[in-house]
């Protein structure tokens, strides 16, 4: 008898393994408004990894929009997912454990803003020696955020096949399917 096949989402299963991560980094460091500026090398590696999974979801979710897509930088998905989620920038995610709440992508209610946690990102990978403070805990909480936003939006028509669900962070706002490939952002009661 030969062993059945189970579905399996890659990018959800890499969303919660540096959700683990982060998970245990709140051991070392308090998730607290006063510690957000706090920066380590720990930091800096997985806002890199979430960065970069971010970069990888967005051209998947564009291409997903349109299959011709080439967008392959945050200037031209913001252009993109905005046209298509034009209110993404209302993403809300939650982490209440800790009673934080993140926009990540509140910086595209303005055409052609970067997220500051895009920007310290690449800042921190390609100056680190000039600018690893910015490998700061908001950076990389908002980065996480970001992801989550973004895998929803990946696995929009498949969500509940998301197992295990995540531990620490919650999208406090939904996609609404408004008909005609339409979806918008809506913050929950």
């Amino acid at each position: 008898m030969s062993p059945s096949k189970i579905q399996t989402h890659p990018h959800w299963t890499y969303f919660l393994c540096l959700e683990d991560d982060v998970i245990r980094l709140s051991r070392w460091v308090e998730f607290a408004e006063k510690n957000f500026n706090c920066h380590s090398i720990e930091i800096a590696r997985l806002l890199m990894a979430a960065s970069s999974e971010v970069d990888v979801l967005a051209k998947l979710v564009c291409r997903g929009i349109s299959s011709t897509s080439q967008a392959s930088s945050i200037g031209k998905y913001q252009a993109e997912l905005t046209a298509a989620y034009p209110t993404i920038f209302k993403a809300l995610t939650t982490i209440p454990r800790f009673g934080i709440e993140l926009y990540p992508w509140s910086s595209w209610e303005t055409p052609q803003t970067p997220p500051t946690w895009w920007t310290a990102t690449n800042k921190v990978k390609h100056h680190r020696s000039e600018h690893f403070e910015q490998a700061t805990l908001i950076n990389l909480l908002n980065a996480m955020a970001a992801l989550l936003v973004l895998v929803t939006l990946l696995y929009k028509n498949r969500m509940n096949e998301l197992q295990p669900l995540s531990q620490l962070f919650i999208p406090k706002a939904f996609l609404i399917n408004m008909g005609n490939q339409q979806v918008r952002f809506i913050e929950r009661g």
